[in-house]
C-alpha cells in the first residue's frame, strides 16, 4: 500500500506539500516559543519538527528528477509560513506596551480604560502643537485589538504605537504576569 502511494507521482506531490506545510508551521511555533522564553515547549516542538523535516526533505531528494516535487516543497513552505502566522496570531503569547497620545482630556480616557481593566499610566506631554495627554498601557496580546477599539471609541484621532516589552519588574501587572 505505502509503496503504491510513493510510486504515484500525484500522491508524492500531495505528501510533500502537506509535510512542508506542517513542518514550517511547527518551525514558526517553535520560534515563537523560543522568542517568548518557553524553552521546554520549544524543545518539544523541535523534536516533531525535525522528524517531519527529514521525512519531507528525503522525499524531495529521492525524487529530484521531478520539478513538480520541488514546486510542491516551495509552495508547502509558503503555505506553512502563512498558516504559522495565523497560528501565532491566535496564540498571541506575551504582552504589549501601548503608548497613546491625544489632545482630548474629555472624556477621561485614562479612567475609562482603567474601568475596562487596563493598567494606565498617564502624564502631560508637550508636542509641536502644545499640550497632550500621554498614556502608557500594558496589556496581554490577546487583548490588543480590544484595547485599540476602546481607545478609538474614546478618541478616533489618538496616536497609538505599540511594542513588546521583554522584562517586567514591579508595578500593577507583575503579580498577574508571574502566573
Amino acid at each position: 500500500m505505502i509503496s503504491w502511494l510513493l510510486d504515484n507521482w500525484f500522491t508524492i506531490i500531495i505528501i510533500i506539500l502537506v509535510i512542508n506545510i506542517v513542518y514550517v508551521t511547527l518551525f514558526t511555533i517553535r520560534m515563537i516559543f523560543t522568542l517568548k522564553g518557553q524553552r521546554y515547549f520549544a524543545a518539544g516542538v523541535s523534536i516533531i519538527e525535525v522528524i517531519i523535516y527529514i521525512v519531507g526533505l528525503g522525499l524531495v531528494l529521492e525524487n529530484l528528477n521531478r520539478l513538480e516535487n520541488l514546486i510542491a516543497y516551495a509552495v508547502g513552505y509558503a503555505i506553512g509560513v502563512l498558516i504559522g502566522m495565523k497560528v501565532e496570531e491566535k496564540l498571541a503569547l506575551g504582552y504589549i506596551t501601548v503608548n497613546v497620545i491625544t489632545k482630548e482630556y474629555e472624556p477621561d480616557i485614562p479612567n475609562a480604560l482603567r474601568d475596562k481593566g487596563y493598567g494606565v499610566t498617564n502624564w502631560v506631554a508637550y508636542g509641536r502643537e502644545g499640550e497632550r495627554l500621554m498614556m502608557e498601557i500594558l496589556t496581554s496580546r490577546k487583548s490588543e485589538e480590544h484595547l485599540y477599539k476602546a481607545i478609538k471609541a474614546l478618541d478616533p484621532k489618538a496616536f497609538i504605537i505599540s511594542h513588546e516589552p521583554k522584562t517586567f519588574y514591579g508595578g500593577f501587572w507583575v503579580k498577574g504576569i508571574r502566573r
